[in-house]
This record gives structure tokens, sequence and C-alpha cells, in this order.
């Protein structure tokens, strides 16, 4: 019996088949038998035999995602899928089945020999994997640039190693929360990896100056979660039926929301539209604004076009070949329940109905009416397993804090955003004293100086950019804000608000000591923060309620937390070796962090925010959204998901970190700072919970004292006061950390 029956999926595009399909058959198979992958055993155990190549039909899966490819172009996609599907199953069988964590590394660290940036392998290889490994990457990357290259080893890399999170999973049988889940999948599932493969097929590189871009990471995450979603509702019963998987969506979704399999087949399959229509915005509104500002010649612009249809054609040719695999049991056996006829080249009957079913879900994101009473909300307890403690020197840094607002203009600025009564109000340097309670007592103002330059900019746009709908206007304050922020020598910005004062005076104290390359870092963290703001009035301006994924990933830029983290690594000094803080463990603290914080941030504001101000920022209102369910239910979902992050940061502290010390041999001063990090992230979300709890900024009898001055209910335009910024910079606005 099959565990559910598939969902209505979302086709907005027709697959199309390459006619050189017959040929890409029987190269693939021809290769894959030289490779040894077929009718060879690995240490005993029977990987592929020929039947097993011909029921999972690779060549198919090519043929309908890189449809207008030559045939030898062709015939190297599919042999890269090939190789990726063999070591897949060749990992399940040698080191998943009976986990082996040990054996697993060092075959996986192997690898990397055949993957080499600069010259030729010069690695002799053993295995099947190695072997079909060492002969794609010399095919393939003498085309491309070093840029490509380099991104392209980065996402195989990533796809090898990180099958490592999957065995360990299976291991402790532990299964992961839903943020946790996505982000890991898009490494382990290897999307990313097939987005470069795109770009290969196509014969069109995106210009490197806009590749690391938010559009461009955009249609990169969204076409691989997209990607991986779908094989997720595909493969559910072949993974966790048959091979005792964890790493699905559909059972991820269906622990943690406490619902039926079919009930987290739909949720995972509404995802996976909201991803899709996420893909779609982006390549239509935001694209083009992005090869306007960076000045892309007709070519580059001729090759970022055939990149997006690049990744189309792959959406919509991976469904296709879903449905007809016999890789998978849900496939082809099973009839979806879209009308009509289901095979081969016939996608496109399906896209009416697909764009019909799917309407309103798309209509909910732009057609909330704002300021909408929400009425009770019920208490809920929130976890929090760690105590506070509160810096002796917070009464000094109070007076300090108003003493430098004043110096800066705060008071003085037209239009006045914040009155000095407002400023006290929201206790900036409570906050501050929570987050860092060993800092001197100059440490502590510096940082309180930060949480309040950063709280009064997030409410500064929307008051002066958010109602006239003047984005023009926030992106050249953003251009002035970043002039003030000079690598070397003095800026050529005279500072004319308060904005730009406050900034120029935080980036000469914090940034003056510090290295080039740790400059470079931190101004590129204030960068990151000032571009959301451009996010966040942009999405208040169209009305648009975020896609969930998108929401969680730019509510850390909101939050400023790259700023946070460069800062509190600067501090660490040079113990701890740059390459560490870049590893899934650290990420994997920092990130549970961050977003057990905004969630906090979110359901202490939520009244704030929605009723008071309009805002569409908040996750309590983006799960309403997405799911189109009550309140209620959506409050629970978000306590349910703060307390997941701080069990996977109790779970990453208690564990994982513990065994990078091991795996990575660091020294005793390196784990005593690394150790340190983590108690500084646990006094931060601590102070942030109590700060939340004792300001009176979130009371119903203070909400409408503390809207910005000259602005009514009735015309803010979109997320203003301290409900809409403050936690969600705490973590930038740290610069020691202790």
């Amino acid at each position: 019996m099959q565990p559910f029956r598939l969902p209505d999926f979302y086709l907005s595009y027709p697959a199309r088949l390459n006619p050189n399909l017959e040929r890409a058959r029987e190269h693939s198979k021809a290769w894959a038998y030289r490779m040894d992958m077929i009718d060879v055993p690995q240490d005993g155990v029977p990987i592929w035999d020929e039947a097993d190549l011909d029921r999972h039909d690779y060549a198919l899966l090519c043929a309908y995602t890189h449809p207008d490819a030559d045939g030898p172009e062709l015939d190297l996609i599919t042999d890269w899928y090939v190789w990726v599907f063999y070591f897949d199953d060749h990992f399940v069988e040698l080191y998943k089945r009976n986990p082996d964590l040990a054996g697993a590394r060092e075959y996986l660290d192997g690898l990397a020999a055949f993957m080499p940036a600069e010259g030729p392998i010069t690695a002799e290889p053993t295995n099947p994997v190695e072997r079909g490994l060492a002969d794609l990457w010399t095919r393939t990357v003498p085309a491309m640039s070093a840029d490509w290259r380099r991104r392209f080893a980065e996402n195989t890399k990533h796809l090898l190693d990180e099958s490592l999170w999957e065995l360990a999973n299976i291991s402790e049988n532990r299964l992961s929360n839903p943020i946790e889940y996505v982000e890991m999948r898009r490494k382990v599932g290897g999307a990313p990896w097939s987005a470069n493969l795109v770009e290969h097929a196509v014969g069109a590189e995106v210009p490197a100056e806009i590749a690391a871009t938010r559009p461009m990471e955009v249609l990169r995450d969204t076409f691989s979660d997209a990607v991986h979603l779908r094989n997720d509702l595909f493969s559910y019963e072949r993974e966790v039926q048959d091979e005792g998987e964890l790493s699905n969506g559909v059972l991820v979704f269906e622990k943690f929301l406490g619902c039926t399999t079919q009930e987290a087949a739909n949720a995972v399959n509404d995802l996976l539209t909201s991803r899709l229509h996420q893909f779609e915005h982006t390549a239509l509104t935001e694209v083009p604004r992005l090869l306007d500002e960076h000045g892309i010649d007709p070519v580059g612009r001729l090759s970022v076009l055939g990149y997006v249809k690049g990744l189309q054609d792959w959406q919509s040719g991976g469904h296709e070949w879903h449905m007809q695999s016999g890789r998978y049991p849900d496939g082809s056996s099973t009839p979806t329940v879209l009308a009509g006829p289901n095979g081969l080249g016939t996608a496109a009957t399906h896209i009416v109905s697909s764009l019909l079913s799917t309407a309103p879900q798309r209509m909910r994101s732009f057609t909330r009416i704002p300021h909408q009473p929400v009425g009770e909300i019920a208490p809920r307890e929130i976890y929090m397993p760690y105590e506070v403690t509160t810096s002796p020197h917070l009464d000094a840094t109070r007076e300090h804090n108003v003493e430098w607002a004043r110096a800066m203009g705060m008071f003085d600025d037209v239009p006045q955003v914040w009155t000095e009564q407002m400023l006290r109000d929201f206790d900036l340097p409570h906050c501050s004293a929570g987050l860092d309670p060993d800092a001197t007592v100059e440490e502590l103002d510096l940082s309180a100086a930060w949480l309040t330059w950063g709280t009064y900019g997030d409410d500064y746009y929307p008051s002066v950019f958010g109602h006239g709908r003047n984005m023009a206007g926030a992106k050249a304050q953003n251009a002035r804000l970043k002039e003030l922020m000079p690598l070397e020598g003095a800026s050529p910005v005279v500072p004319v608000n308060m904005l730009e004062r406050g900034l120029a005076d935080l980036w000469e104290r914090t940034a003056g000591a510090m290295s080039p390359n740790a400059r470079r870092a931190f101004r590129k963290s204030v960068d990151v923060m000032l571009d959301s703001w451009l996010w966040e009035l942009d999405n208040q301006h169209q009305n648009h309620i975020p896609d969930p994924i998108d929401y969680v990933e730019m509510r850390r830029r909101t939050f400023g937390s790259d700023l946070t983290l460069s800062l509190s690594r600067f501090s660490h000094g040079q113990s701890v070796p740059p390459e560490i803080y870049r590893t899934r463990t650290i990420r994997n603290m920092e990130n549970s962090a961050i977003d057990y914080a905004t969630l906090i941030n979110d359901v202490f504001s939520y009244r704030k925010e929605v009723e008071y101000e309009g805002e569409v920022h908040n996750a309590v209102l983006v799960v309403q959204n997405f799911l189109d369910c009550g309140q209620d239910r959506a409050f629970d979902i978000v306590h349910d998901l703060m307390t997941a992050r701080m069990k996977q940061f109790e779970h990453t502290v208690e564990v994982e970190l513990p065994a990078l010390f091991e795996e990575r041999e660091l020294d005793a001063e390196a784990r005593a700072m690394l150790s340190r990090y983590a108690s500084e992230l646990q006094d931060w979300m601590a102070g942030i919970l109590n700060w939340h709890r004792e300001c009176r900024r979130y009371f119903d009898s203070e909400l409408r004292h503390n809207i910005p001055v000259g602005l009514t209910r009735s015309v803010l335009p979109g997320p203003t006061g301290l409900g809409t910024s403050l936690a969600r910079l705490p973590s930038g606005w740290d610069p020691v950390l202790g």
C-alpha cells in the first residue's frame, strides 16, 4: 500500500525532450561499464546491474532537463548524473545501511584529490566513484572560467561531504527540524551542483560580478528547493520505507506538524509551489533590475537569460522524468490527480490547470488587508534553558547612550523619527547589557550605540521612504551609507543626518583597529544588512507576504546576524582558523541561535507589527499565509519551531562541537575559544528573551505611544518602531560578545 497519493504539482513551463536521447542512453551505458559501475560489486556488495541503469533511465532525465544540448554535451551531462546517482547508491550500501561514520569520512576526504582547482589530477582512482569523477572532471572544467570551476568544485564538495550529515542523523536516529532540513538538503541533494551544470549545458556562464548577488542566489536556492522537495515526494517510499532514510521533507513535516503522511505531502507540495512562485517573481522583477544596476553588457544579459531558461527546463523536465522513471515507486505507477494525460510530452497539457489550482496560494501573498485587529493572544511557554545575567554598567551606559544619540543629532533630524523619551523607553542599553554581561563600560557603550543606530535605521527607512514608495531615495541613502565605510583612508561623504553621522562615528570606532581582511568582512556584513532593508521596503510596497524560506533567510540579514558574527569572530583573535567558522557545525550553531532570536521577536511584536503597523514581515503571519491556517495554529507552529531551533543549538553544542574538535584536531586554545563562543550565544539568546519580557514596548497599553513621530496608524507604510527591528539586530550590534 502506497503511503500517500501524489498531490497536484505546480507546472508552469512545458517539458521538452532532447532529440539526442538514444545516443545518450547508449553512451552513458558504455561509460558506466568502463567505470565499473555495472555488475562490479564493491567490498562484496552489489550496487547496480544493467537492469538498474535501464530502469532508472538517467539519459531520459538529462534529455528532459537539458532539451537544447547537442549530442556531445548531452553525453557529458548524462555521465555526470549517472555518476552522482551511482555515488548516492554506493554510499547508501557501503556506509548508510550499517552506519560507518569513520569509514565514510575517510572515503569522502579522498574524493577531493580528483577535483583540483588548478592543474591535472595526480591521484590514482581505486573505485568507480573516483574513476568516474576523475574522468568527468577532466572532460568538463577546461571549457569553463576559473570562477565557474571554483563554484562547481565547492558545490560538488558540499554534495559529497554533507552526506555525513545524513549519516550522522541516521546513526543517532535524529530527525531534523524544517529549517535545518531545507538548509542541509540544498547541499546533500546537489541541486546547486545541477545549477552549475545548467550553465555548462547552455554554454552561458553567469557573469562573475553578479553571481553572488541576492537575486542570483534566490534563483539558485528556489530552483534547488523545488528540485529537492519534488524528489522527496516521489522518493518517500524508497527512502523512508526501504532505506530507513530520515532526510525526507515529507517525513520532516509529518513529525514536526504532527499530521498524517498525506497532509505532510500536501504541505511539502505547497512549499514546492511557493518556491517556484518565488523563482518566477525573482526572475521577472529582481533580475532585470540587477542587470541594469550592474551595467551588464548584452552578452552577459543573454547568458543570464539562458541560465534562467535552463533552470526552468530542468524543473519541468525533472518532473516529467520522475513521473516515468522506475527509480521511484511513486512515479509512473501512481496516476497524478491532475486532469489529462500523463507520460512523454504531455506536461504542457497541465499548465492551465496548474496555474488555476495554485492561484489562491499566490493571491494570498499579495492581497492581505493590513491593520486587521488580532484579538486575544493566548500566552505560551517559551523554552529557554539558559540563565540571564546583566552587565553592572547598565545605568551608566543608559545615560551615555542618550548623550551619544543627542550628539549625533537624533532628536534634531527632520523628519524626526524618535524623541528622547522614545529612546529612553526603548531602553536599548538594557538589551546590550543582557547580550554581553561581561563587557567593559566602553564595550557596552559601543554595543548599545550600534544597537541604537541599527534600530533607528530600521525605523528610519519605512518612515522616510516607505509611505511615499520612494525606493530610489532609499537606494541613494544606502549608497551614501556604504561610502561612509571606507576600507582605506577617509570617506568623501559629508554626513547630513543622524543615520550618516552615527555610522561614520561607529565605523571609525569599531573598524579602525581591524586588519584589512577583518575590515572587509565587517563592511560586507553591514552592506548585507543595509540591502535587506531595501528588501523589506520592496515587499511592503507590493503588500507581499514573503515565502517562508525566503523570510527565514532574509530575517537573519535584517537581524544583522552577519554583522554580529563578523564582530564576534574578530574579538576571537587568531586562535581559531577562519575555515572552522565555515563548517557545518559552527554555521548550525549560529543559525539556530539567530532563528531562535528572530522568532522571539516575532512572537512578542506580532500585535504591534500586524495590527498597528500593517507589517508583512512576521513569522506568525508568514505561517498563517503559507498554511492558510488560523492565528492560534500559526502561533503554536512558530513556538514549536522556536523550541526546535533551541534544541538544535543544544545538540550542536553538546554533540557536534566536541566531534568537530576531534575531527579537525583543534588545539586547546581554539577549543576554549569556540566553547566560549557557544557560551556567548547562550548569553545572547537569554538576553534577548529577557529584554522582550521586560520591555514595555510590546505592552498593549504602550503601543500607540511608541509609533514614530509624525505617523499615525492609518498611514504607517511598513515596519516601523522597535518591534520590527530590535531583536533583528542585537546579535549584529554587539561588537565584542564577551
